[in-house]
């Protein structure tokens, strides 16, 4: 019997890109057909932000869920992370170029004054690198051990990425909680989880040598 972590390893990551971006391209859709209600550029600026967060917590929990159910998605981790910063990206460029259009004083001064906006720009300042650098050349150009401590603010980065969600609502509904409390709960996951592995590591080597 084919094991559903064997089944899930033969999609192929364009195909997870495709998928991914689906929501994007739906989004992108009814606003040019002006199907986003009264305040398209409102709706669209949160509907990406949403899809940004959803993609960011799918990202962190595929170590999660491989330690609790053994479904194996590591080969599509750097897809999942690539997609939430590409939604994060359209989120963050519908607010310079289509909710303040491009004035670059009024956006100052909410990144100084409105503290989910800072956050917000913190979070992408953090996502980018991260970004920048989820390819193969970079890996090596860093080396392993640099590169992977580079993508430890993504341990910073998602938290305020759900930071930022839940004091844009202002109004305190359920839902931004628990998004926030999932990332930390994920993040807490991969923070007491790495050191072990670290350690077993080191154990299994010294045992070995």
């Amino acid at each position: 019997m084919i094991s559903q972590s064997k089944v899930l390893g033969y999609i192929p990551r364009w195909l997870v890109y495709l998928l991914g971006l689906l929501p994007a391209v739906h989004l992108s859709y009814a606003g040019v057909s002006n199907r986003l209600g009264p305040d398209p550029v409102s709706t669209l600026e949160n509907a990406l932000g949403e899809w940004a967060l959803w993609f960011l917590i799918a990202g962190l929990a595929v170590s999660p869920l491989q330690y609790v159910t053994g479904i194996r998605l590591l080969k599509y981790r750097r897809a999942i992370g690539l997609i939430a910063f590409a939604y994060v990206l359209l989120h963050f460029s519908v607010y310079i170029f289509l909710d303040r259009q491009m004035d670059w004083s009024a956006i100052w001064v909410d990144i100084l004054k409105r503290p989910y906006i800072t956050i917000g720009v913190c979070s992408f300042l953090m996502l980018l690198p991260l970004a920048l650098t989820s390819n193969d050349w970079s890996v090596r150009r860093l080396g392993a051990e640099a590169w992977r401590r580079l993508h430890l603010l993504v341990y910073i980065a998602a938290p305020l990425g759900a930071l930022h969600y839940m004091l844009l609502v202002k109004a305190w509904p359920i839902e931004p909680m628990i998004y926030l409390a999932v990332v930390l709960a994920l993040v807490a996951f991969r923070l007491v989880r790495q050191p072990r592995r670290r350690r077993h590591s080191s154990s299994t080597a010294s045992s070995g040598s």
